[in-house]
């Protein structure tokens, strides 16, 4: 009653159906987010208002449909990343990593590539290139080598290594909560397609690239001086900072037999190392570091995040989303196997065109009103695995198919070694396909 007296409200108040208002005011948002000329937290946010003020909506309503777990899952891991990397414990890795290898250039592309598919799959990709890519400038420089294959791969590396776990990308996120699906669920289905994708693309590397990055004898002993020790620069705020991120990804993975959100977890932790982080400081100090490591959380995200939420939700309340459902539904001929190869497919190559944040949050409420027609959940799980397949890897597509490869693009362009959008596709285009063809057949293997 209560939708239909909502329907009848935008009705009156548009003179239009219900759908088609809903609908143009989430298309007017994506091609606006899409095009980048505003800012996309500001549009998420007029969006969600626009809803409210037409009708669709009621504030309670619009609460209702932003999910507080992903935004405390987000905010949390934002706050602890934040601490930790101060102590420098991230550039440590990457340095003690290639000084294992010797400093041989093809031994450092390997060791590059599985920190950041690593950091990924516990960071967010922005963090974590932001980290890496510095080091790899600084390495590369000594052996007097191009870091372009590095940079690559890097870029590679850390969209596919944040597919593997729950808390690793955005659209895990979204799924996983949505779906109250676990960390461990995301490990055992997702960690293998990530490895061996990630062994396939390394080893496509080192084939193209062996011959072209050779260094001298001396320069790797200068990598061999670098004190690695001396990246660590605060060694209790390391000790405090593995703690909590051990002890919350201890509780990621206990969270659904202590029934406990993960988005509760992420927030205790944060709470946690922001006390053990500022235990002993004085009155003014103490507050400082607060409201700094509270500035390092990307708000721009969350609110983008929150407003999105209840623009999708606009569109579910006025049943456009279980349309669209219908529809998929009748042009797959209620088959699990044809869903699961077109949504992996399709989610693939528009994650590479477009922000795959948005179009996750909009497949999830579709895709859940097909599951009663489609079996129930345990029917559309392959479905849903293909959805985050799909739109993780399609973020290495294009240049500007993920936030990471932008990021790596300007650091790249401002160290003098421009990563073109022409040239990236050289490669951009043969990794995604092939990640994508990879996660096809073990989806086939298992399921089908």
């Amino acid at each position: 009653m209560q939708a239909e007296h909502l329907a009848q409200a935008a009705n009156l108040i548009w003179g239009l159906d219900p759908k088609v208002v809903a609908t143009s005011i989430v298309v007017v948002c994506y091609l606006i987010l899409f095009s980048e000329k505003l800012n996309r937290a500001v549009v998420a946010l007029l969006g969600a208002c626009v809803m409210i003020f037409s009708g669709i909506l009621t504030q309670a309503q619009a609460l209702k449909g932003i999910d507080f777990n992903t935004i405390s899952l987000l905010v949390g891991m934002m706050t602890i990343v934040g601490i930790s990397e101060k102590s420098g414990m991230f550039q440590y890795v990457a340095i003690w990593g290639a000084q294992r290898v010797k400093a041989n250039p093809r031994g450092l592309l390997v060791v590059l590539a599985v920190v950041t598919a690593m950091f990924s799959a516990f960071l967010d990709n922005v963090t974590t290139v932001l980290l890496i890519a510095p080091v790899t400038f600084k390495i590369t420089q000594k052996l007097d080598i191009n870091p372009y294959p590095y940079l690559l791969l890097e870029i590679f590396a850390s969209n596919i290594g944040g597919t593997a776990t729950l808390i690793g990308d955005p659209p895990n996120i979204l799924l996983g909560s949505s779906l109250g699906l676990s960390f461990m669920d995301f490990v055992k289905e997702l960690t293998p397609i990530v490895i061996v994708t990630m062994a396939v693309i390394i080893l496509a590397f080192d084939i193209v690239y062996k011959k072209r990055i050779k260094t001298t004898l001396r320069r790797q002993v200068e990598v061999m001086k670098i004190n690695a020790a001396e990246s660590i620069t605060d060694k209790g705020l390391l000790i405090k900072s593995l703690f909590v991120l051990f002890m919350v990804i201890a509780g990621f993975i206990s969270a659904e037999h202590l029934h406990i959100a993960n988005g509760t977890i992420a927030i205790f932790g944060a709470a946690v190392l922001l006390l053990l982080y500022t235990l002993g400081n004085s009155h003014s100090e103490r507050d400082h570091k607060v409201e700094s490591i509270l500035g390092v959380v990307d708000w721009t995200t969350i609110f983008f995040f929150s407003g999105l939420f209840v623009i999708v939700y606009g569109l579910e309340e006025t049943g456009v989303l279980k349309m669209l459902g219908q529809m998929f539904i009748e042009l797959t001929d209620r088959s699990i196997e044809k869903a699961t190869i077109l949504i992996i497919w399709t989610s693939a190559i528009l994650s590479s065109a477009i922000d795959n944040i948005p179009f996750v949050a909009t497949m999830i409420p579709m895709i859940k009103s097909m599951e009663a027609d489609m079996g129930g959940r345990e029917a559309m799980m392959p479905v849903w695995w293909a959805l985050s397949l799909g739109a993780c890897f399609g973020g290495n597509g294009t240049l500007i198919g993920a936030s990471a490869n932008v990021i790596v693009a300007g650091m790249a362009q401002r160290e003098g070694h421009p990563i073109h959008f022409m040239r990236f596709l050289l490669w951009s285009i043969p990794v995604m396909l092939t990640s994508v063809a990879i996660a096809t057949v073990f989806l086939y293997i298992q399921y089908f």
